[in-house]
């Protein structure tokens, strides 16, 4: 089987897998951070094709995202399974709460949050049987112990109630990269494997590890640490490699789960669409040692499992899942949403897409550079709420559309307006610039579209005869990391602010994969 990466393309970062002991599929979840729905799950039988089956933190209840702004929230789960039990564990950076949930049924619902008192980020779980058959439950993740010493932390837990059965200890730290973060363990044959990433999550990142004969150490580092990363790659499209995950795959070889993401330019280099996730080969050597790849991820690969790599390269209101593929920002007011098969309305409010609150808006993650998306929208007055008027509401300018998103601060918002306008606004660190402002001739349904390049989004109106009109473009080197920051990537998304009910219908969003 050939197949290329990233395997999950789009914001999906941080990936962890583990394998089903009863049915021997793979689970794979990624980071989430300020969206709603929490913790994207996929399944897959071959380790390449993935499909999403749901998502971890689906109840407000479970996760705190009031106020958290862009890149806060939800980073970096571990998902592992154990006696036919589901755990995800993870962090909410926002309330610096490490916590873990558990299901039987992967594709119904979890458990409430189980705390556990230990510092750091990127936990993980594992779970250890003596020859007695006693099992045990290791708490890891990074960050300070209680004697001071930074790293890799390590405590064993009650896995029923999340209690501390002993104190945290450092056990490694690393192989002297900074930012050292993602601690997995396994115990595989006679060693257990302390693997973690270095470097930051950007151009410098790396996977390293060590081994040692207990699970508390002393670990051995790898000699030809680090065991993957693309810092130094040729060609240099694909960078960031890092925050690893192992597992064996279906043809008994072994496999690594990592985030990596798809950069533009060689010099000035960037990247919009997010960190994804990429799948490159690993081999044990007889010395115990594993290797990953020639020590770099490539764009294709030929490996022994019997399968055919499929894309959905169209996406629509039918081809999606409203509660898988789409995406709300922080808690929705689902009062403001009304879905059907082939349509949403969306009610907009006070909060907007610049405000660190819940505005109306579903999304989902873009999956290439090249793409054309079209929506029909029907704007109308919403009713007023409790204690307005409807003249006031009329008079108040309201917007519903579409809009390429990154951040609170960064994103181009194509938009029809309460009073009979067609709107192109651009907001680039903070400005919010109304490039273009069209009359609309007819009331209606309007076709609004974007066609986006490596280079370029650029936003069209459609009127009723079918003719298209161009209200400008924004470059996609605005809504990247290396500009804005952050850890996200690009949404398409449509929304509604105000006094206004837009109603989408026709959606499509079609990809031209290049890289």
């Amino acid at each position: 089987m050939k197949y290329r990466n990233p395997v999950v393309r789009g914001f999906y970062p941080d990936p962890s897998i583990c394998r089903s002991s009863v049915t021997g599929k793979y689970y794979l979840v990624t980071s989430s951070f300020q969206y709603f729905p929490g913790v994207p799950v996929f399944e897959s039988e071959d380790l390449v094709n993935y499909k999403q089956v749901g998502h971890v933190l689906t109840g407000p209840e479970q996760v705190m995202l009031e106020g958290v702004r862009s890149s806060g929230g939800v980073f970096a789960p571990t998902i592992r399974e154990h006696a036919g039990r589901f755990y995800m564990v993870t962090n909410n950076n926002s309330t610096a709460e490490n916590f873990y949930v558990y299901t039987d049924d992967i594709y119904g619902e979890w458990s409430e949050p189980i705390v556990v008192d230990q510092e750091g980020i990127d936990p993980s779980l594992l779970f250890d049987t003596d020859e007695d058959g006693t099992v045990h439950c290791y708490f890891i993740s990074n960050g300070v112990a209680e004697d001071g010493r930074g790293g890799i932390m390590q405590c064993e837990i009650n896995v029923t109630t999340g209690e501390k059965l002993s104190e945290t200890k450092c056990i490694w730290q690393g192989s002297g990269g900074r930012y050292l973060e993602s601690p997995h363990m396994y115990r595989i044959g006679d060693y257990y494997y302390i693997m973690a990433a270095e470097g930051g999550t950007e151009y410098g990142h790396m996977i390293t590890y060590a081994r040692g004969t207990s699970v508390w150490g002393p670990f051995e580092d790898y000699p030809h640490n680090p065991v993957l990363t693309n810092r130094n790659k040729a060609p240099f499209i694909i960078q960031g490699i890092g925050h690893g995950d192992l597992i064996e795959g279906p043809d008994g070889n072994w496999y690594m789960v990592s985030l990596g993401f798809r950069q533009q330019g060689e010099w000035m280099a960037y990247h919009s669409l997010g960190r994804e996730t990429f799948l490159t080969p690993a081999k044990f050597g007889d010395d115990g040692w594993f290797t990953v790849g020639d020590g770099t991820t490539d764009f294709e690969y030929d490996i022994p499992i019997d399968s055919t790599q499929l894309r959905r390269n169209v996406e629509s209101f039918e081809t999606t899942s409203w509660d898988n593929d789409w995406v709300h920002l922080r808690i929705p007011d689902k009062s403001n949403y009304v879905f059907s098969p082939d349509s949403v309305a969306l009610t907009g409010s006070s909060v907007t897409l610049e405000d660190v609150a819940s505005p109306t808006f579903i999304g989902i993650r873009q999956k290439e550079y090249n793409f054309e998306l079209s929506v029909n929208v029907n704007a109308s007055i919403a009713l007023p709420r409790k204690g307005e008027r409807l003249l006031d509401v009329v008079k108040s300018w309201s917007c519903t559309g579409i809009t390429v998103y990154l951040n609170e601060n960064e994103h181009y918002d194509l938009a029809i307006s309460s009073n009979g306008h067609a709107i192109l606004r651009l907001n680039i660190g903070g400005i919010k610039h109304i490039e273009k402002k069209i009359n609309l001739k007819d009331d209606g349904e309007v076709t609004l579209i974007c066609r986006g390049t490596h280079d370029t989004y650029t936003f069209y109106v459609k009127d009723a005869g079918g003719k298209e009109i161009c209200l400008g473009s924004g470059r996609t080197k605005y809504l990247s990391s290396e500009v804005d920051g952050g850890f996200t990537g690009v949404m398409l998304g449509l929304f509604a602010e105000g006094h206004v009910t837009g109603t989408f219908t026709d959606f499509k969003c079609t990809y031209t994969e290049d890289l």
